[in-house]
């Protein structure tokens, strides 16, 4: 059995945390293959690494000096070096790092040596073999990962390394330029390496015990999630759910490897497992509820709307010519109305209304801002009658306006739309009704 285990930032701040996660991963001989981020906040009031490199970059960047700054990230790793009893040296990492500065290799290259020189130190730590991940993860030049050359690459490499550490993060292109994923991009990189090793199992170390069923900033103690899909997590990650980032479900899925989200300072909890598919039944009969804010809505009005043939097209088509994705489009007879993010549609939002009067010819457009959308999301709701049902009349008891209904047809989730102010209640209303409920 092969497993390959990720550890978040907050697992690998301290030579302390490092003593756990070595703890951990020698409990099973199965975990063969290691991918560390950068090492996190050790307190509330402390900076992560990478964000401190970013800050050293900038000065390098501008011609600033920087020597400051970049030997207060030496004496951070230096401080867990010692605190494992290590005889390793980094310096000549470091010269590498501030001549690399200086020559304006990159904010990529920048932020990359956090994972770079904590996947050095644990392999050191561990006894097992490093494996930089620029020589075996790739970039396409248009800077889109590419799956499948980074899958032959790595692949090969590991075949013969019985045991490896594999930072995250980050790869490069072909010809050897250092390439970032997007922050929370290591779990990207412990999801690559599982699918090019063909790992039983991807176990995701975090600093919680799996996923919620609700956001705790919103719900106090709110339930665990026991078993997810693939699918209910997209949907849940999409709107905000961020234990996970969502491209990691990818690599993973398409090979059927199950990922399991597991808490370091809790090693003994189950966590949450994430699969394709499962005959499990959900302990409710919603699998999650999450959101966001910050929303605006474009209705669209025209009589005989439903009968002219190409009208959905234009209306979207005045979206795209200014570069605005759209998240819902409800519609009615003579209505059509446009969810969009408020930030991104905001500065254009004059220019985009005469698009669509250009291109569609409505009777009229009316925007309504400040608005939050709710995703419900749960396998057991096809199966169960009255969801929707409950899920309004737990908003009505509640007083929360309902500004939009949309569920999907595989009956997975609900989207419900409410105003910015009516978020958090919405969310308390339908964990009430769906979990306390039930408890």
């Amino acid at each position: 059995m092969k497993k390959v285990v990720k550890f978040g930032g907050s697992s690998l701040a301290s030579a302390e945390q490092f003593q756990k996660v070595a703890n951990i991963i020698h409990s099973d001989d199965n975990r063969r293959y290691v991918v560390p981020s950068a090492p996190g906040k050790r307190f509330s009031d402390d900076t992560k690494v990478t964000d401190m490199l970013y800050a050293c970059y900038h000065l390098a960047e501008a011609d600033k000096d920087f020597k400051k700054e970049l030997s207060a990230i030496a004496e951070r790793y230096q401080e867990i070096i010692d605190g494992l009893s290590l005889t390793l040296s980094l310096k000549d990492e470091f010269k590498t790092i501030e001549k690399n500065f200086k020559e304006k290799a990159g904010e990529n290259y920048a932020a990359s040596r956090g994972e770079y020189l904590n996947g050095i130190i644990m392999a050191a730590y561990l006894g097992y073999e490093f494996v930089d991940a620029a020589e075996v993860i790739r970039f396409k030049d248009n800077g889109d990962f590419d799956a499948e050359v980074t899958n032959e690459i790595l692949g090969q490499r590991l075949a013969g390394i019985e045991r490896a550490v594999i930072p995250g993060f980050y790869g490069s292109y072909a010809g050897g330029k250092v390439k970032t994923f997007s922050r929370g991009g290591s779990d990207v990189t412990g999801s690559i390496v599982a699918r090019a090793v063909k790992a039983d199992v991807y176990e995701n170390w975090t600093d919680v015990s799996g996923f919620l069923v609700a956001d705790p900033r919103i719900i106090e103690n709110p339930e665990a999630i026991e078993t997810i899909t693939y699918r209910e997590l997209r949907e849940l990650s999409y709107m905000g759910a961020s234990v996970l980032h969502e491209d990691a479900i990818f690599p993973v899925r398409r090979e059927g490897i199950p990922i399991n989200i597991r808490n370091t300072n809790k090693p003994e909890d189950e966590g949450t497992w994430i699969v394709e598919s499962t005959c499990q039944k959900s302990k409710y009969v919603i699998t999650g509820v999450a959101g966001k804010k910050g929303f605006c809505s474009v209705n669209i009005e025209k009589a005989m709307m439903n009968s002219e043939i190409g009208f959905g097209r234009k209306v979207l088509q005045a979206f795209e010519d200014y570069g605005i994705s759209f998240e819902h489009v409800p519609s009615g007879i003579d209505t059509m109305t446009v969810f969009v993010h408020q930030d991104e549609f905001i500065d254009k939002e004059q220019k985009v209304v005469s698009a669509i009067h250009r291109l569609a010819d409505p009777d009229a457009v009316d925007i309504e801002a400040d608005l939050a959308l709710i995703a419900v999301v749960g396998r057991g709701m096809k199966s169960t009658r009255g969801t929707a049902g409950r899920i309004f009349s737990a908003l009505a008891h509640a007083n929360v306006n309902v500004k939009m209904i949309d569920q999907g047809s595989s009956e997975l989730n609900i989207i419900i739309g409410v105003a910015n102010d009516d978020f958090e209640t919405a969310i308390k209303a339908i964990y009430d009704i769906f979990v306390i409920a039930r408890i």
